[in-house]
């Protein structure tokens, strides 16, 4: 039921898509495309499509939430992007998702798909010698369909906007640090996937309420087939079984890890047009726990924090792993 109602208000939201530069027609069948839905974030586009392009994705498929700054001009000039354009509200149509389900049926079936925020950066093993092509390869040999990755928040020493990011840096110039630790894992019974709390959002913002930190399981790459839809972002798929990335008997699965550089300069602003528009789950509340708690610790940086070096780094602290593949 859950399946067909998703498929459905896919269906039913298409209308709110207005296509206003479409070059799907140029999508090979074994191409791996990435969706995305974003508003105003026209700093962080050129870096985004350039790392995403190197390791191989092919084509971008773009919803473009009524971007003020530039963002949709921009992707339009980009031969690999296509750009679909809705003013429809982001919460209505289940923050994004009935969007995305609706093109990942019409275009990402058959293909391996990438679904990911603009501030989101897939790391797998080997994915600083091997193209994204050599991964899905190896899932393909052995009939795996979605590949887990655990967002991991990336954050400055110092205030988090002392260090001005400018349109094409690279993020992790400036957030190269993270929580090694303090995560809490637990499994939904019912859809059978892993949900992961913590790191240093939970720490900051949520230390009275861990409950509601923000979640941090995602399953973004997913060979793609008509019947599938994603429940809630890319915490959770169905059919359900697709949610089973890890390992109960002890073992390890191969895995991932979307390194999160929400923590730069433009924060500031999002957090004031977020809790204007009020368009985000939970009323907000995340955006609302950045509002306050932003002002009093400006500065995720503690003594526990660890400094990024490379995917190795995260493998031997547990945080991803290659599993079965060498």
């Amino acid at each position: 039921m859950d399946r067909q109602r998703g498929q459905f208000r896919g269906f039913l939201h298409r209308r709110e898509l207005r296509a206003v530069s479409d070059r799907t027609g140029s999508i090979r069948h074994d191409d791996v495309l990435c969706f995305v839905t974003l508003r105003n974030e026209r700093v962080r586009l050129p870096y985004f499509l350039d790392y995403y392009r190197r390791l191989g994705v092919r084509h971008f498929l773009i919803v473009d939430n009524d971007s003020a700054d530039g963002s949709g001009e921009y992707l339009l000039d980009q031969n690999d992007v296509s750009v679909w354009h809705t003013s429809a509200s982001y919460r209505a149509s289940n923050f994004g998702i009935d969007w995305m389900n609706h093109l990942l049926r019409r275009y990402g079936s058959g293909h391996w798909t990438l679904t990911v925020d603009p501030d989101e950066f897939l790391i797998y093993p080997f994915h600083d010698t091997r193209p994204i092509g050599a991964l899905t390869d190896w899932l393909d040999t052995y009939e795996i369909r979605a590949f887990p990755a655990m967002l991991l928040d990336m954050y400055p020493k110092g205030p988090f906007d002392a260090q001005p990011y400018h349109e094409g840096q690279d993020p992790f110039e400036i957030a190269c640090w993270f929580d090694s630790g303090n995560y809490m894992i637990r499994k939904n019974e019912k859809q059978r996937n892993l949900w992961i709390q913590g790191g240093p959002r939970a720490r900051a913002f949520f230390a009275r309420r861990p409950e509601e930190a923000p979640s941090l399981n995602k399953i973004p790459l997913v060979r793609w087939s008509k019947d599938q839809v994603f429940l809630s972002s890319t915490h959770m798929l169905l059919p359900r079984r697709l949610n089973a990335v890890y390992d109960e008997w002890g073992g390890e699965k191969a895995s991932g890890c979307l390194l999160h550089a929400k923590f730069l300069s433009p924060l500031r602003g999002k957090v004031a047009e977020e809790m204007t528009r009020n368009q985000h789950y939970g009323a907000s509340r995340e955006y609302r726990a950045y509002g306050s708690g932003l002002e009093t610790t400006p500065d995720l940086w503690t003594n526990w924090s660890e400094k990024y070096i490379n995917w190795r780094q995260l493998e031997i602290l547990g945080l991803m792993s290659r599993g079965m593949w060498t």
